[in-house]
């Protein structure tokens, strides 16, 4: 006599079965491994949150699992560091990669970019809770190097602009009280702030400031895929136009504590 837990997975196996027979793709895709979708993820929240074998969430991760329902394919999670999610698709080894990676010249000449999900804004950290860059001036303010902005608040702010090399560092120094404004990306800080961060801090998107251009044009996210995969990059376009024409790219980032105001993409553009 069979067990009832052998009962359950046997129906559970053939309720699969039949679930995988029903689905038709949307798209002929080739993938890494026939019948999934490999993508590569590091490890950063709220954008790339690995689970263990063939589990992640994350805002990213959202959207490539709508990209793999929608094609009837089954994840398959290549946990990597963040600085080699990409050399994984360039190489063949995964289909894509997530992880909030901007849409950028350069890294279009690599890997082929999918139409923009979310931009990743300009946040403006303090306990008075500014939004200005007008706000900025005249006080101690700090921000991370190599951000976009770095340079323009350099040319603005002179000597009371503090560079550093992480953001922890930062947020250390902001809830001390020995900066009185930091400058980070909005979703970073908002995770951050979630896991115990950044106490007595306001986080508040930055108001467009033409002095710092990425006020006004915030990079936009895209998901790096096999640059030859034009099938797959279709596939992901098309799932992206629907996450944003129907709402659900809103619900998504609101999900992970993100302002929904980040899905309003505008036209598709790459930083230089």
């Amino acid at each position: 006599m069979k067990t009832l837990a052998a009962m359950t997975a046997a129906a559970c196996l053939l309720g699969s079965a039949a679930l995988a027979q029903d689905c038709t793709p949307k798209h002929e895709v080739t993938t890494v491994e026939e019948g999934f979708l490999t993508i590569a993820a590091p490890t950063f929240p709220p954008f790339s949150i690995p689970e263990g074998p063939n589990a992640v969430s994350g805002v990213d991760a959202d959207v490539a699992k709508a990209i793999a329902e929608a094609e009837c394919l089954q994840i398959k999670v290549a946990q990597v560091e963040y600085a080699t999610a990409i050399p994984y698709v360039i190489s063949g080894r995964a289909d894509l990669a997530i992880g909030t990676y901007y849409r950028t010249e350069e890294r279009a000449k690599v890997a082929a970019l999918s139409a923009p999900i979310y931009l990743d804004q300009m946040g403006i950290f303090s306990k008075d809770g500014y939004d200005k860059v007008s706000d900025l001036e005249g006080r101690k303010v700090g921000t991370v190097q190599g951000y976009l902005w770095v340079d323009e608040l350099k040319t603005l702010l002179g000597s009371n602009l503090s560079l550093y090399n992480n953001y922890v560092a930062m947020y250390q120094d902001l809830e001390a009280g020995r900066i009185e404004i930091g400058v980070d990306g909005y979703g970073v800080g908002s995770t951050a702030q979630r896991d115990g961060a950044l106490k007595g801090i306001q986080i508040k998107v930055a108001q467009p400031d033409e002095r710092v251009g990425a006020s006004v044009a915030p990079p936009q996210i895209g998901l790096p895929i096999t640059l030859d995969n034009t099938a797959l990059l279709a596939a992901a376009d098309e799932v992206i136009a629907e996450l944003h024409a129907s709402g659900k790219m809103k619900e998504i980032l609101q999900a992970y504590g993100l302002d929904p105001s980040a899905a309003d993409v505008g036209e598709p553009r790459l930083v230089k």
